[in-house]
């Protein structure tokens, strides 16, 4: 039977307790990654608000581009922490096939979302090992390395790189430089519309954590 055999002898139910451990464990590191880059951002903002006191523009926009930098990160790891939270809720539905079927099911969605966080550095080498595992379980399917993303980053950000920095500097220094953002058109709503919209709102603020996550990444992946 060889490894291959030896694989089919574990428990399904103690695979997926096993990986829903190893997922909140990587969600709790992205969390700390989080707060390490936010400290940083904290002390870079310090420094652009002492240039911009002695009118240093060209140290106040290479701040400013480091702040994108950091927030570009955060963001992107609020989006693997978004997968990691699909993938544990996929765990949970794993666990009520195991309990009824006896055996694990495929699942595109934990396809997915781990084919996106393979692609992060800070998870990379954990979610690789771990999608290889669910591979063998028969959870997911062979997953296609993809490498050429990181490109489009840094096209994006020529594009945007001006709008961008002058919308930081006016955030930083309280409109002493940049541009302010410009205002969003919206039609006033009518009275109905306005408590309508507000009873929406009401009812999704009532969506625990999970739910709320899982329309997160759908939004992101839109």
């Amino acid at each position: 039977m060889g490894l291959f055999g030896k694989s089919q002898e574990r428990n399904p139910k103690d695979m997926v307790q096993e990986w829903s451990s190893k997922l909140r464990k990587e969600s709790y590191a992205l969390d700390r990654q989080i707060r390490s880059i936010q400290r940083e951002e904290d002390k870079i903002k310090r420094s652009l608000k002492e240039a911009a006191k002695k009118n240093d523009k060209e140290v106040c926009t290479i701040l400013a581009k480091e702040i994108i930098r950091s927030r570009k990160a955060v963001n992107k790891i609020y989006t693997s922490k978004a997968h990691i939270n699909s993938v544990q809720l996929q765990m949970k539905n794993q666990l009520a096939t195991v309990r009824v079927a006896g055996s694990l099911a495929k699942s595109t969605e934990v396809m997915q979302a781990m084919q996106a966080l393979v692609k992060l550095p800070e998870v990379a080498a954990s979610m690789r090992e771990m999608s290889k595992e669910m591979m063998k379980a028969g959870i997911i399917e062979e997953m296609i390395d993809e490498t050429m993303e990181s490109l489009e980053d840094v096209e994006e950000m020529e594009e945007e790189a001006q709008k961008e920095i002058d919308k930081v500097l006016w955030e930083i220094t309280a409109g002493k430089l940049g541009e302010a953002p410009a205002a969003p058109m919206a039609a006033p709503a009518k009275e109905g519309e306005a408590s309508g919209v507000a009873s929406v709102a009401d009812a999704e603020d009532d969506e625990d954590d999970m739910k709320d996550m899982q329309s997160r990444l759908q939004a992101l992946r839109s």
